[in-house]
């Protein structure tokens, strides 16, 4: 039976929707149907966090509306897994973040890891999510090879240069065994160049692409299969009756009211 699942790239744009499909479809099992959207009406770009949050918003939207149209699991497309956790508290399905299942496999890899990330920005928001899913000394640090998104997919090319670089060069200077790619962007530019005959790092890279699509796909298997369901008597409890009224009220004023972004 076809395991459904949609990789939700969070960007308020299709700028990034082929590359992903690109470097990730021919890893997924002969049962996995594996669809890349994105979101509507909303900013283009999540590297500043007032944006992160209204894609946030709409991200809830489209999880909610994947789990109505049947899909068994949930990506979302971004290293800073937004909205994640809060998903989970709205659907049955897995959701799943890129970085926790790259933190959650990086010892598979090796005894120790680092997280090389796209900007500046991003590098205490990484080591606050590695303290968050307590990886602890495990993670030996986060450095960035500042680029920002919108930028590298226009130049490719020169962002696999410095992730073969500084991959090499960061892994060495904080004293961590593997790497993982600190955006999913970045890691499926780096998965392209090797498509094409690219030389590879010289330490194993952790891909959070592949980490994220493996664990929805073993995650779906057990949720059709009775073995996956979430705990509701805590963090992922959902509403129930007038909080149940409140949260579908607040449902339908969101998608009555969501605003217009022009590009």
């Amino acid at each position: 039976m076809t395991k459904r699942i949609n990789f939700i790239n969070p960007f308020g744009s299709e700028s990034y929707d082929a590359i992903i499909a690109k470097t990730l479809s021919h890893y997924a099992a002969s049962d996995t149907l594996l669809d890349v959207t994105h979101l509507e009406n909303c900013p283009a770009d999540i590297d500043f966090f007032y944006s992160k949050h209204m894609i946030e918003q709409s991200l809830y939207e489209q999880i909610m509306r994947s789990q109505e149209l049947g899909y068994d699991a949930v990506i979302v497309g971004c290293l800073y897994d937004p909205g994640v956790r809060v998903a989970r508290e709205l659907v049955n399905i897995p959701v799943i973040g890129p970085l926790e299942a790259s933190f959650q496999m990086a010892a598979y890899y090796g005894h120790s890891t680092m997280v090389l990330t796209d900007h500046r920005k991003a590098v205490p928001y990484i080591y606050d999510q590695a303290r968050l899913n307590a990886q602890g000394d495990t993670v030996r640090g986060v450095d960035a090879i500042d680029w920002f998104v919108k930028d590298m997919i226009n130049d490719r090319q020169s962002v696999a240069n410095d992730v073969v670089r500084l991959s090499k060069d960061a892994a060495q200077r904080f004293g961590a065994e593997t790497v993982i790619m600190g955006c999913t962007i970045i890691a499926a530019i780096y998965q392209e160049y090797l498509m094409e005959g690219g030389a590879p790092s010289e330490v194993p890279i952790i891909n959070p692409n592949l980490m994220a699509l493996k664990t929805a796909e073993g995650l779906a298997d057990l949720h059709r299969q009775g073995g996956y369901f979430l705990a509701r008597s805590g963090f992922y409890m959902q509403p129930t009756g007038h909080f149940k009224t409140e949260f579908e009220n607040a449902r339908r004023s969101w998608n009555a009211a969501k605003p217009e972004f022009k590009r």
